[in-house]
């Protein structure tokens, strides 16, 4: 096995020098046995980063790898088509379909895939729908509740929830108008796909929200760049979530119109304004159960103020890496 020898290692919140690393171990750089490979890198090794809202169909994700995404959540899809690009992409983890209401969103919009919803009629099909969803391979459940149509019914959505929490399968809930987030809190639900834009969100709600959720950001599909009132929502709603001390992870809806198949450096600098710090949005964007590795050439640069366009430079730490010296 190789260590590497970077210039630097960002590992559990702070920056080390003078150290190597190899199966997710540090080590003093000086007191490596004599023998063993050890690669010299320039810049940063980090923990890999990840997109935990992506849909594969609607992405390529050999160009998102090489945009620096070292690890991605699929968030709805055809199950057999998502299964597959999954067997090819391991570093991919997977939702399966969307599970809706009868009728329901996104079955009527053109953008998702034939086969990408699942309609749950009852309390008892969702047990069969949640035992669909993992038998195909499915380790996150999506469900969905928008207000603009059929939404499931509270024992419904509760029984899903419960039936996927048998088999230990974190549930996400796509939460869009009045009432959806409440909704999704007292089912059990695990995450929020989004940042609840549509509205802003009473502070008793937040608070229960932080004890117990994690919110996937998706803040930059907000007018992509442009200021739109709910962008300015979600941000807001965000930093009173973070305020009552709950969990963000970086996501960014990726095949939601002219977004960035890469990190995205506008994503990043929303999580700042919501008041993330730049050790915050890397926390964000790690996972410490994963084992992939992410590298930034020109080193991490902490400053608040270039932070973002640092970050976007980084690269999956990969065989596809040819460092210059081995030593």
């Amino acid at each position: 096995m190789t260590w590497w020898v970077p210039e630097s290692v960002w590992w559990d919140g702070r920056l080390h020098t003078g150290t190597a690393l190899r199966d997710g171990v540090l080590a003093p750089a000086g007191s490596l046995p004599a023998g063993e490979e050890r690669v010299r890198l320039p810049g940063t090794v980090l923990r890999g980063l990840g997109d935990a809202h992506v849909h594969s169909a609607l992405v390529d994700l050999p160009t998102l790898r090489a945009g620096g995404i070292a690890w991605a959540w699929d968030l709805g899809g055809a199950p057999g088509a998502v299964a597959a690009v999954a067997a090819r992409h391991p570093w991919l983890r997977f939702a399966g379909p969307f599970l809706t209401a009868p009728g329901g969103y996104p079955g009527d919009r053109a953008w998702a895939p034939a086969g990408s919803c699942r309609a749950v009629r009852s309390a008892t099909d969702a047990g069969e729908a949640v035992g669909e969803a993992h038998a195909g391979g499915a380790t996150l459940i999506k469900v969905t509740a928008h207000a603009g149509g059929p939404v499931l019914a509270p024992p419904v959505l509760t029984a899903v929830v419960a039936a996927a929490h048998e088999r230990d399968l974190p549930v996400v809930v796509h939460a869009e108008g009045p009432g959806t987030v409440a909704a999704a809190y007292e089912s059990g639900a695990d995450l929020l796909a989004h940042t609840p834009w549509t509205e802003e969100l009473d502070d008793a709600l937040v608070r229960a929200c932080a004890a117990r959720m994690t919110w996937i950001s998706t803040l930059d599909i907000h007018g992509y760049g442009s200021p739109v009132p709910e962008r300015a929502t979600a941000v807001g709603n965000l930093r009173l979530f973070l305020g009552h001390g709950g969990k963000v992870r970086y996501g960014t809806d990726l095949g939601n119109g002219p977004l960035p198949p890469a990190i995205n450096p506008r994503e990043v600098r929303a999580l700042q304004e919501a008041g993330l710090t730049p050790a915050d949005v890397l926390a964000a964007m790690t996972d410490p159960g994963r084992s992939e590795l992410s590298w930034l050439p020109g080193g991490l640069d902490l400053d608040p103020a270039r932070f973002a366009d640092s970050l976007a430079t980084a690269r999956v730490l990969g065989p596809e890496v040819r460092p210059r010296h081995i030593v």
